[in-house]
């Protein structure tokens, strides 16, 4: 799931609880995230403001990536530049929109989400994607994030990694942190054991 992407780079061990164990737990955080996306995702609607075409809820794919996902809104803009839509006159250039709670976070997990999206666009109707827009809903607004060349490699190296681990089915172990503590899976994944010896270990330095 083209989602996960967020999850892995918020923490890898997460991201293999919820996508190869099929673990998970809620906590205020992920209550609210889900609350914003209600505003969102409306399958199917689609309506159009002047120039703009607006779609909710779009299903997207790469298969290069080899994911596939779902975009809050994508604004269709009338460009010379973009590509036609099926029952509409002229071209349009997608923006993707992707709806998060509370405001813009110190890592990157938004960004690289959002670089995913833009990414399964692009091979999906051909064309470049320039910039998209994350909407927080705590300040109100959107944070505008201009996609790059290095962006795009980030996320083609973070899926490899993803199809690697999922392949193997294997739960990485990772360096405990602040990050640990608004985690809805700490519970489940219980980071206070990742410092702890296992039995082996313990003997042999007893010995």
């Amino acid at each position: 799931m083209l989602s996960g992407i967020q999850h892995f780079r918020f923490c890898s061990r997460q991201w293999a609880l919820i996508h190869i164990e099929q673990q998970w737990a809620e906590n205020v955080l992920t209550i609210e995230g889900q609350h914003v996306h209600e505003k969102a995702d409306q399958p199917f609607l689609r309506e159009k403001r002047g120039n703009k075409l607006i779609v909710r809820a779009m299903p997207i794919r790469s298969h290069s990536l080899k994911t596939n996902g779902i975009c809050d809104v994508v604004e269709f803009y009338e460009h010379k530049d973009g590509v036609p839509i099926h029952g509409e006159t002229g071209t349009y250039l997608p923006i993707p929109v992707e709806y998060k709670r509370g405001k813009p976070k110190r890592g990157q997990e938004d960004v690289v989400q959002l670089v995913a999206q833009v990414m399964c666009l692009e091979e999906m109707l051909l064309c470049d994607i320039p910039a998209a827009y994350l909407f927080y809903d705590e300040i109100k607004r959107r944070v505008k994030v201009d996609i790059t060349d290095e962006m795009r490699n980030e996320v083609q190296s973070m899926f490899k990694q993803m199809h690697h681990y999922f392949d193997r089915r294997h739960t990485p172990k990772v360096k405990t942190g602040k990050h640990c503590v608004s985690c809805s899976l700490q519970n489940l994944c219980m980071p206070e054991l990742m410092s702890s010896t296992t039995v082996r270990s313990y003997m042999e330095r007893y010995l």
